[in-house]
Formats: C-alpha cells, sequence, structure tokens
C-alpha cells in the first residue's frame, strides 16, 4: 500500500523548495495540460501512485495497471496550472517508466512460464519496494515474501548456528513452534532436496540448479500432493522459464525484472 506521505515524498524529492525555473519565468499561473502516452510497447504499471501524484490536477486516465499497450497509446491526460503540471512531471513519467519496465519484464517471464506461477523476491532497492512489488503484480507476478516477518525459510546460513540438526529435525521443530506458518527451505544440491521433500517443508527452493537437475530430482521424488513443492530460484529469465516448468517445478523465484530496462513514456505540453 502506498500511503500518502510516501506520495508526498515522491514529490517532495524532485521538488525540495519549489520550482526555481517556472518561478523566475513567472508562468505559473498559466494553464495548460500534458499529456503521457506509451512510446514503446508496454505493461503499464504505478498508474494509481500516478495520478495521486497529480491531486489538484484534472486527470483523465485512459488505462490502467497491467494493461499491455502498444507504442503511442495514450496513458493519460492532467489540465491545471504550469506551476502545478511542472511539479509533477518528471517524477510521474519516470515512475511510470521504471515501474512499467519491471511489470513488462515479469510479464515475459510469466507468459514463458505459463502455467506455473512466477514469484519475485525482496531483493528491490531498499525503500523502493512497495513500488517494485506493485510494478509484479501488474505483470501477473506474485510476491516471494514481502520480508522477513512474513514467512519462515531457511538458508544454509541459519543451519550453521542449529548444530548439525537434520532437516526433518528442523521442520519438525518450527512446527511445534510455529504451527500455523509454511515452511521452506532453501537447497543446493539433488540429495539435499531430495531429503527436504519428504522431511516436512511446505516448499524446497532449489537454488541455481539447471533445468536438468529439476527433472533428475522430480524422477527421484514421489508425486505431487507426497511432498513439498519444489521452487526454482536463481538465474530465472524468460529465455529458461519453460526449461524449468517442462522439469517439473511448481514454481519459479526470480528478481530478474528488477534488473528491467525502463520502458519509455512520451510527454507533450500544450498551453491552453
Amino acid at each position: 500500500m502506498i500511503s500518502r506521505a510516501d506520495v508526498d515524498r515522491l514529490l517532495s524529492e524532485d521538488v525540495p523548495a519549489g520550482d526555481l525555473t517556472t518561478d523566475a519565468l513567472g508562468i505559473g499561473d498559466c494553464a495548460g495540460r500534458m499529456t503521457f502516452a506509451a512510446r514503446t510497447d508496454m505493461v503499464l504499471a504505478g498508474m494509481e501512485v500516478a495520478s495521486r501524484m497529480m491531486d489538484g490536477l484534472a486527470v483523465v486516465c485512459y488505462a490502467r495497471d497491467g494493461d499491455r499497450l502498444s507504442a503511442e497509446a495514450p496513458i493519460l491526460e492532467a489540465r491545471g496550472s504550469a506551476a502545478d503540471l511542472h511539479s509533477v512531471w518528471k517524477a510521474a513519467q519516470t515512475l511510470l517508466e521504471i515501474l512499467s519496465g519491471i511489470a513488462s519484464a515479469t510479464r515475459a517471464v510469466v507468459d514463458a512460464a505459463r502455467p506455473v506461477p512466477v514469484a519475485t523476491t525482496r531483493k528491490t532497492v531498499p525503500g523502493a519496494r512497495a513500488l517494485s512489488q506493485l510494478a509484479v503484480r501488474a505483470g501477473g507476478g506474485i510476491l516471494h515474501r514481502h520480508g522477513l516477518s512474513e514467512t519462515i525459510l531457511i538458508f544454509d546460513e541459519h543451519r550453521l548456528f542449529l548444530a548439525g540438526e537434520s532437516l526433518g529435525e528442523i521442520a519438525k521443530r518450527l512446527r511445534r513452534t510455529q504451527p500455523e506458518k509454511a515452511l521452506a527451505v532453501e537447497v543446493s544440491t539433488i540429495d539435499e532436496a531430495a531429503e527436504a521433500a519428504v522431511a516436512g517443508f511446505d516448499v524446497v527452493q532449489l537454488e541455481k540448479f539447471t533445468p536438468e537437475a529439476v527433472a533428475e530430482l522430480v524422477a527421484r521424488l514421489p508425486e505431487r500432493g507426497r511432498r513439498a513443492r519444489l521452487a526454482a530460484a536463481g538465474g530465472i529469465d524468460p529465455n529458461n522459464a519453460a526449461a524449468y516448468v517442462a522439469a517439473g517445478a511448481d514454481l519459479l523465484v526470480t528478481s530478474w525484472p528488477y534488473t528491467a530496462r525502463p520502458r519509455d513514456v512520451a510527454v507533450t505540453f500544450a498551453a491552453d
């Protein structure tokens, strides 16, 4: 959820003490309009936040988050004073470009992985997680973890402090202490994954397994429903997503969309 305070921070970052250029030119009270349009094909994200940044302007939205837009498709039009238009112009444009880049990249992985779901990790730029996750949802992805407080995921870095406890012992202990939570564990070898899949965990995260390794693991395990779900993670992108699905992964986990190039949004001004 993006709060009003969050929106205000996005605006104040670009206009910390007013718009010096607009003020110096004395054009702040002039009436005008600006139109946003897709410059390239994209999956749109960030519309609700961008429109909330434009409070005080008369805004007409032509698209919404998750829409697939072709080049030159209109996104929104805003009318108001030149001062209000200039104060929000670049911040809103950049927001839409970056979030639409993440959404478009997410959709590419989702399309390649169908019908297996694609979840993105918490490896976002610190402070930008809510915006990045908004874009993921617009692209059809789901969220792997909002943060450390949400789910239980055991890493090797945790097991270092567990004095050699087996995966089965760890799962039993967590069932006692956190009976309502789903349990996940990350593994890096096929043998460890085979042990974890029947040890009582709900999800086994296969870190940097190749599709061939996933297929080998699946062949060693009981059928779905009698074992943990298998989440392929590490290096997942549109080029290999289908191979992981064919190998038998139940879920794909990726950070790849967060590195996507922004999609271009054209902004045109006119005086009224």
